[in-house]
């Protein structure tokens, strides 16, 4: 019965869409907001040789778009291509007379953005040709052709307007947002383009009121320079006063750009930005990419800021994934992420012991805050326990013995070698970048002097990163140096937490830490990390057993043997409330110098804090 009443069925009938239908169904997948218009619009505008671009904005972009630039326009033959679907003037033939798809070097191609946007809209187009006596109109609303026409233009360029977005399809309408969220997307899309072209200028109004401008970049002045300013000006001052040069190159593959300091971060990742060949993108790679190379540098609730420039053969990315264009597929998506990893890596590396400056910012702030203004009779805000000028005149210290040395603070050679040495003067101490040491204050935060300012060290954060990074070096050599107890400790713990210890046992092994299940609740410790020296082992465990608990089971074996040496080095590490002797503390600093990332613990809080003598004396109303 079933079988005779499908034979019965009438075969569906197959029919030719007529051409307004196929636009609005190209308009869906290409024109879903507001914002789609702009970027459509200005990355013609870009290809066009503009030099300036300006966009102006109505009840976001629903009632009214106007995009102007000053770049090739277009004759009345064009203007009619123009409107027609799959016609470009960014693909040309080869000599076999043949098109490419797989060499696009221009921002769009589809073919299909203005003949799109005039079937859901008003679309009016005036441009004028360089060299023709005058320009040209042609109106497309609601996909009926008005024009071509003369039409007057001053200069050379096309202003391009839509009105009534999504007028012939009501029902689009339903489903755009409010008129500032409609806006805050077109602006946002025209500062990812603007990022990409810092030799053009930008600017946006919305309903009569600027919402941005960037000028043009200074043709005679330094790519690197102008591209840092344009994204100072997109992502913020602070991100171009902290930010570090990002340049890698493999396999024809060419990487640029700029990344923040891992103290410079965020708590949700909108500000990292991928552009490929000058084309903004929204991609997995660079989160993926990203979260690799700050691993060392963040806790995971933490996202740094960067804004990198992938420049590679069009023949070895797909820019057409996206009917918007917005997502792009590389041949070989492993190696460029490697590239960006490792680049990302080698840039943080050279900042060395950099911090970012918005710590000393927010101190200076919370101080003149506190002040309630400037005044030369305003109390001192440090009042730390120390008296005199020399560097082992501390409050307290004085009753350790001179020959004193803790097996907590591991110095390099030469460190200890400066640190001691009595005939360095104080003065040349004050010339390192991180001074000489003054006091320590609350038994937790060094106290330096540097030539023209001073320096605040938290000592726990500071020798966190020193353990860390020498934990590195060691697993690097082949193992972590050890150091037996003369008697082992036996640390009792819940079940649970010595069944998550015992199944790293061989992990802590190779971080110097050797331990065995003692029972069913207990682990006992037999060697400790060299790095680590007197410390509280019982403590160590307990705190690892937690940390294990919140790193899980899904990471690869050198993630997770990293997750567990930084979980080790911030629970090793000298703790606050450790009373430091002057060449203790002056070891720390030199060591800081000398190893890269000491600016940030492994947390990506900031190690030290800077404040300038001229921000001083401004504090207290001297400047």
């Amino acid at each position: 019965m079933t079988n005779r009443a499908a034979s019965l069925r009438p075969s569906p009938i197959i029919r030719r869409l007529p051409t307004d239908a196929v636009n609005r169904i190209a308009a869906g997948e290409v024109i879903e907001r507001p914002a789609a218009v702009v970027k459509e619009l200005v990355e013609n505008s870009i290809d066009a040789g503009a030099r300036q671009v300006t966009v102006a904005v109505k009840s976001g972009g629903k009632s009214e778009i106007a995009v102007e630039d000053d770049g090739a326009g277009m004759g009345p033959e064009d203007l009619l291509l123009a409107v027609e679907r799959h016609a470009t003037s960014k693909l040309a033939p080869g000599a076999d007379g043949a098109f490419d798809l797989m060499n696009i070097e221009t921002l769009g191609f589809r073919g299909e953005a203005l003949p799109s946007i005039g079937a859901v809209a008003r679309l009016d187009i005036v441009t004028r040709r360089i060299g023709d006596a005058s320009g040209a109109m042609l109106s497309v609303h609601g996909g009926t052709l008005d024009g071509p026409r003369p039409a007057s233009f001053n200069g050379s360029g096309t202003r391009i307007t839509v009105r009534d977005l999504f007028y012939a399809t009501p029902a689009r309408l339903k489903f755009l947002k409010s008129d500032r969220s409609e806006l805050m997307a077109s602006a946002d899309a025209l500062r990812r383009l603007a990022m990409a072209h810092p030799e053009i200028g930008f600017s946006i109004v919305a309903d009569g009121k600027r919402v941005f401008a960037y000028p043009a970049g200074d043709d005679g002045a330094d790519s690197g320079r102008r591209r840092l300013a344009r994204l100072g000006a997109v992502m913020g001052r602070e991100f171009e006063d902290n930010a570090v040069a990002v340049t890698a190159e493999r396999d024809n593959v060419r990487l640029d750009g700029f990344a923040g300091l891992p103290t410079f971060n965020r708590g949700l990742p909108d500000k990292q930005f991928l552009f490929v060949n000058g084309r903004p993108v929204r991609d997995k790679l660079i989160v993926g990419a990203v979260r690799g190379a700050y691993a060392d540098f963040l806790a995971r609730d933490r996202h740094p800021a960067v804004a990198l420039f992938v420049s590679i053969d069009p023949a070895l990315v797909d820019v057409n994934v996206h009917p918007a264009k917005t997502e792009v597929r590389f041949r070989d998506a492993a190696s460029v992420r490697g590239l960006i990893v490792g680049a990302l890596r080698h840039a943080l590396a050279a900042a060395g012991h950099r911090a970012a400056t918005t710590a000393s910012a927010f101190a200076l702030g919370r101080m003149q805050a506190s002040f309630g203004g400037s005044s030369t009779a305003r109390p001192n805000p440090f009042r730390p326990n120390m008296i005199g000028s020399g560097a082992r005149d501390f409050a307290g210290l004085h009753d350790r013995p001179r020959d004193y040395e803790d097996p907590l603070i591991a110095t390099t050679p030469s460190a200890r070698a400066e640190a001691s040495d009595e005939a360095q003067g104080e003065d040349a101490r004050s010339a390192f970048p991180l001074g000489a040491a003054r006091a320590q204050i609350h038994e937790t935060y060094i106290v330096a002097q540097t030539d023209d300012g001073l320096v605040i060290v938290d000592q726990h954060a500071a020798h966190e990163r020193l353990v860390y990074e020498g934990m590195k070096r060691a697993l690097e050599a082949g193992g972590v140096t050890r150091q037996g107890l003369l008697i082992p400790e036996i640390v009792e713990l819940d079940p649970g937490e010595v069944a998550r210890i015992a199944a790293r046992a061989a992990e802590f092994a190779e971080l110097g830490l050797v331990l065995e299940q003692f029972g069913d609740d207990a682990i006992i410790v037999r060697e400790v990390p060299a790095l680590i020296g007197q410390a509280d082992v019982s403590a160590i465990i307990r705190r690892l057993a937690d940390d294990l608990a919140e790193i899980g089971e899904g990471l690869a074996l050198k993630e997770r043997l990293e997750a567990v040496s930084g979980s080790l080095a911030c629970r090793g590490s000298v703790r606050a409330g450790r009373r430091l002797a002057a060449e203790e503390m002056n070891a720390l600093l030199r060591q800081m110098e000398a190893t890269p990332y000491s600016g940030q613990c492994n947390h990506g809080r900031p190690t030290y804090v800077e404040l300038k003598l001229a921000d001083i004396e401004r504090l207290f109303g001297r400047r």
